[in-house]
């Protein structure tokens, strides 16, 4: 079998199990409200959303303990409320929640290794351990882990909107010495964004990225599109009123 042949024939493959799984989410009543409870829960970051959207996934967890997508979901639930934790300045809650997330992440992946928004998502969760971590040791521990999870997370899907905001924070993030790269953040969250002109997320990573390049009036026009998508977004709002 020539490589080209092999090469076409995983190409297939994989877009048959993302097709597959794009196919099954859309007949899934309970993961459909779900999400419901899980998008209110990212925009207003309110403990009484985050609350019910947990709960929501806990339960469908432990009733389908062999579905991925439900220990995905549970998983980002638990990262907004680390989020949530963090802006409030409590540390250890937030430490402790993105534990919790990270869990959830890696049993989804040990149901589903195939799934490229599970493995950008842990790409996340590790580059959050970094802005936890003590000293110099964090880095070294979880760096590599994060580009091992971005880079598994794009072979499996180039077209990945969401592959390209997480490698968008792992340049934004990183040291220059360790890779981190302004330039290439932004233009990983500008793809991100092409990909899915909708994800008001999107736009305000790409809001601080160009904050941080210095392009103050790039950063306002980016805010105010995220803002126009999702007007209530907690998110936007704080980094809105920073400067």
């Amino acid at each position: 079998m020539t490589k080209f042949l092999r090469t076409g024939i995983a190409v297939w493959l994989v877009s048959k199990i993302c097709l597959t799984l794009a196919s099954a989410q859309m007949s899934d009543p309970a993961l459909t409200d779900g999400l419901k409870l899980l998008d209110e829960a990212r925009t207003t970051l309110d403990d009484g959303a985050l609350t019910s959207a947990q709960t929501y996934f806990a339960k469908l967890t432990q009733q389908h303990p062999e579905n991925a997508a439900y220990f995905y979901e549970l998983a980002r639930v638990h990262a907004y409320r680390s989020s949530a934790w963090s802006m409030r300045g409590e540390k250890k809650k937030a430490e402790h929640t993105l534990d919790v997330a990270i869990t959830a992440a890696l049993q989804s992946l040990k149901l589903e290794d195939k799934s490229s928004d599970a493995h950008s998502l842990l790409a996340d969760l590790y580059g959050r351990k970094i802005g936890f971590g003590v000293g110099m040791f964090a880095g070294p521990k979880y760096g590599p882990k994060v580009q091992a999870e971005n880079k598994r997370a794009q072979e499996l899907d180039p077209n990945n909107p969401r592959v390209f905001a997480s490698l968008g924070r792992q340049y934004l993030e990183a040291p220059h010495m360790f890779g981190g790269d302004v330039d290439k953040a932004i233009a990983s969250f500008r793809k991100s964004i092409e990909l899915d002109p909708k994800s008001d997320e999107a736009y305000v990573w790409l809001a601080v990225a160009l904050r941080k390049k210095g392009d103050k009036a790039g950063a306002d026009q980016a805010l105010q599109q995220a803002l126009q998508l999702n007007p209530r977004s907690v998110f936007a709002k704080s980094t809105a009123k920073k400067h």
